[in-house]
C-alpha cells in the first residue's frame, strides 16, 4: 500500500504565516508540521509516499525533506498541484503513482496522537473498498459526519446543521483503485471544488466503506486556534506543559 500526503493550499486561514511559506512546513512544537503525516504512515507500514503539493514555496518541501531518508528506509515522491479545487482534486494528481494498488491518503495538517497500523492492516485484507477513521467529537457540526446504522455507514453529510451523530470522518483515508474512477465523474460543489464527501459517499452507495475508530486526541492545524492546539498537544507528548510556559 501506498501513502499519500495532500500538502496543497494556499494556507489562506494562516496569513501572514503563509506569506513566505506553505503552512505545512510551520512548526508543531519542534518538528515541521509535515514531519507528522510522514511518521504516521511510516510507522503503519507504508513508506513508498507522495507528497502532492503547489503554490510559491514547493520547492521548501524538497530543500527540507529531500529523499527521505532520515525517517528511515523510505521513498518520497513529489508531484505539483497548480491551483486549488478540493481534495478529491489534489488526490486525482496521484492516480499514476498510485497505479493499481491500495492507498493511504492523510491530510498534510492532520495531526494525531495515536497510530493507524490497526487501520491499515485491517483495510489490507479487505478485498475492494474504502476505509474511513472516525472520531468522536463534541461539534461535529464542523466536520464531515458519518451516519451509522447496525455497526454500517450509511451515509456522509458535510459539516451539517444537525449532525446525525458525533462522529467525524477525519483526515486519513484508506481507496482501492477504483478511487479515480469515482473522481472522474464529480462535478464541483457549490464551493466550486471536487468534494471528497461525494467520493466517500459513492463508496457508501456501493456498500464498500468500512471504518475505523481513531484513538487518542486528532487534531487539524489549518487555523490559528487549532495550530495552536496541535502545538499543545504534541508538546504534552513530549512530557512539557506549554500551558506553565
Amino acid at each position: 500500500m501506498k501513502g499519500i500526503i495532500l500538502a496543497g493550499g494556499t494556507g489562506s486561514r494562516l496569513y501572514p504565516l503563509t506569506k513566505v511559506t506553505n503552512k505545512h512546513l510551520l512548526p508543531v512544537y519542534d518538528q515541521p508540521m509535515i514531519y507528522y503525516p510522514i511518521k504516521t504512515l511510516v510507522a503503519a507500514g507504508i513508506t513508498d509516499i507522495l507528497i502532492v503539493t503547489g503554490g510559491n514555496n514547493s520547492g521548501d518541501f524538497l530543500r527540507l525533506l529531500g529523499s527521505g531518508k532520515e525517517f528511515g528506509d523510505i521513498h518520497l515522491n513529489y508531484t505539483y498541484q497548480e491551483g486549488e479545487g478540493g481534495i478529491a482534486a489534489a488526490l486525482r494528481l496521484a492516480q499514476h503513482f498510485a497505479g493499481e494498488g491500495k492507498i493511504c491518503v492523510i491530510l498534510g495538517d492532520n495531526i494525531i496522537d495515536g497510530g493507524i497500523r490497526e487501520a491499515a492492516d485491517a483495510f489490507r485484507a479487505q478485498e475492494s473498498g474504502a476505509r474511513l477513521l472516525l472520531k468522536e467529537v463534541t461539534d461535529a457540526e464542523r466536520f464531515g459526519v458519518a451516519e451509522l446504522k447496525d455497526g454500517k455507514i450509511v451515509g456522509i453529510e458535510e459539516k451539517p446543521e444537525a449532525p446525525k451523530s458525533n462522529y467525524a470522518v477525519t483526515g486519513i483515508y484508506f481507496y482501492d483503485t477504483t478511487v479515480f474512477d469515482k473522481i472522474s465523474t464529480l462535478v464541483p460543489s457549490r464551493r466550486n471544488e471536487l468534494e471528497i464527501t461525494d467520493v466517500n459517499n459513492a463508496y457508501v452507495q456501493e456498500g464498500k466503506l468500512t471504518y475505523s475508530f481513531l484513538d487518542g486526541w486528532w487534531t487539524d492545524a489549518g487555523t490559528f486556534e487549532s495550530l495552536a492546539r496541535a502545538t499543545r498537544l504534541a508538546a504534552s507528548n513530549a512530557g512539557l506543559d506549554l500551558s506553565e510556559a
